[in-house]
């Protein structure tokens, strides 16, 4: 077939005629992807792909290879990196050594020794280097723009395996795959010990599963289950809580935060170690009071803030990190279903702390701040979220009354039909956790005539008819009281 069709050279000629090479389009990429002066000697080096400038390269994948060990590959826009060279990792903030530069030819490794700028290497020795990291000579570079993830891990499964003395593998195994896939969430849950999986979808988990399934392991694994977020959709009065002791005093409220302050939050654009007045300007411009704008203590990446208004209050700085620490508990396991916490401002109002810093530690205040947290939200109206994945679908003409019968059994709803040619292309949306059975529901319907993909693509409440037997389901498999706490547990009197 090759020799009849050689598809190889008319898609290798085409390269050679239509892409430009790194010294022609680093003069127009550099400048988009790179934020720093453009006039400066680096600027020029980067932009003139100069093999005689300092080395900055990007790295856009990282594998682990069992010998090897991680392995970053990426573009290098500047300079001549060789075996040996002590390099920085900018946005790890780590220093590192090449230990080997190799290039990759197809699926092979080919060890190189040196690379000019244009070159894509794969270099051994960087072990914390990560996809979007920026690495150079030069140790203070601003860093290209990171990889940023629109999606959420949304659904979990519990990976064991089948005979305990595979454990060990299974760890390293884990470790590898989410080095390679930064989507894959691992964590272990310290009640039941078990290792549990997070990520995009079923498809996504069923193709990390087969992964491991090829490194040799046999695995057994549960049911998928959804991850939801807690919130609280409205704002409320200042309520109080006490320390253990009852010689420290909280007094906090809760509001929620706007949605495009959560997407800078997750996108980066707001971060917590940034300088405090870049980000009050930023808050300002979004229509935040001044004094609001530079009284934010802590953010969280899923979306959340804690807010410090206090005023004239003795040993507040140091009292800080034992608050920031009941914030970070409750970010993690909100008050009706113990899930993640998502979109909420919480406003430290005042704080009555004991003389004595032996009755004003973490053991003290971490309690009362994370009791002050959970009672604001439960009397802000708390809810929780489901992931909701866009889908598109493809079918003839004669299945779109099928296709919107089947999103609409699925909680779903259909967005938009268009019409191409013979095929007719329908956007919709449905909960995530719908779509466990949507392959076998889709191929029946429509006798396999449709193709489809989803997409994460927003956090939406649920519906308030099935909120109350939704939350005692989650209690339940938690191992709690089917009924959320009541706030009075929480708020205390003066």
């Amino acid at each position: 077939m090759a020799e009849r069709a050689p598809l190889h050279e008319a898609v290798l000629g085409m390269v050679v005629e239509h892409h430009p090479p790194p010294h022609v389009a680093q003069r127009y990429r550099i400048p988009k992807i790179w934020p720093g002066d453009l006039n400066s000697e680096l600027g020029k080096s980067l932009i003139s792909c100069d093999d005689k400038g300092p080395v900055v390269m990007m790295v856009t994948t990282i594998n682990v290879d069992p010998q090897a060990g991680r392995i970053a590959t990426g573009r290098l826009f500047s300079g001549t990196v060789k075996d040996g060279d002590e390099v920085y990792l900018i946005d790890a903030k780590r220093p590192g050594k090449v230990q080997s530069v190799n290039i990759y030819m197809g699926n092979t490794r080919e060890l190189v020794n040196m690379l000019p700028s244009g070159n894509i290497p794969a270099l051994l020795g960087l072990d914390y280097a990560v996809a979007g990291e920026t690495i150079s000579t030069v140790k203070a570079i601003p860093a290209f723009e990171s990889i940023k993830y629109v999606s959420e891990p949304v659904v979990t499964i519990a990976v064991e395996p089948k005979h305990p003395r595979d454990l060990p593998k299974l760890v390293e195994a884990l470790r590898k795959l989410t080095v390679e896939d930064p989507n894959l969430i691992i964590k272990i849950n310290e009640e039941t010990g078990e290792t549990l999986m997070a990520g995009m979808g079923v498809l996504h988990l069923e193709i990390a599963t087969s992964l491991l399934e090829e490194a040799g392991l046999d695995i057994t694994t549960t049911q998928p289950l959804i991850n939801y977020r807690e919130t609280s959709r409205n704002k409320t009065s200042t309520i109080m809580s006490k320390s253990p002791n009852k010689h420290n005093k909280i007094f906090m409220r809760v509001e929620p935060l706007g949605d495009e302050i959560i997407d800078m939050i997750r996108t980066g654009q707001i971060k917590e170690d940034m300088d405090k007045k870049e980000m009050a300007k930023i808050l300002r411009g979004k229509g935040w009071g001044a004094d609001e704008a530079r009284s934010v203590a802590a953010l969280d990446v899923t979306g959340n803030m804690l807010i410090d208004e206090t005023k004239g209050v003795q040993f507040i700085q140091e009292s800080m990190d034992s608050i920031k620490s009941g914030f970070d508990d409750v970010i993690h396991s909100g008050p009706i279903a113990h899930e993640t916490v998502r979109g909420v401002k919480f406003v430290l109002h005042h704080f009555v702390p004991h003389e004595d810093p032996a009755h004003r530690g973490l053991a003290q205040l971490m309690p009362a701040t994370r009791r002050a947290m959970l009672g604001s939200m439960l009397i802000a109206d708390p809810t929780l979220l489901e992931p909701i994945l866009g889908i598109e679908v493809k079918c003839p003409q004669e299945q779109i009354g099928t296709v919107a019968g089947i999103l609409s059994s699925k909680r779903g709803k259909l967005i938009n039909v268009d019409q191409k040619g013979l095929i007719t292309i329908i956007q919709g949306e449905v909960p995530a956790s719908e779509t466990f059975d949507l392959s076998e529901v889709m191929r029946g319907g429509t006798a396999g005539k449709a193709l489809w993909s989803t997409y994460f693509k927003s956090w939406q409440a649920v519906p308030q008819s099935i909120l109350r037997s939704l939350v005692a389901d989650i209690r339940k498999r938690k191992g709690l009281n089917p009924e959320p706490p009541n706030p009075d547990e929480f708020i205390d009197k003066e």
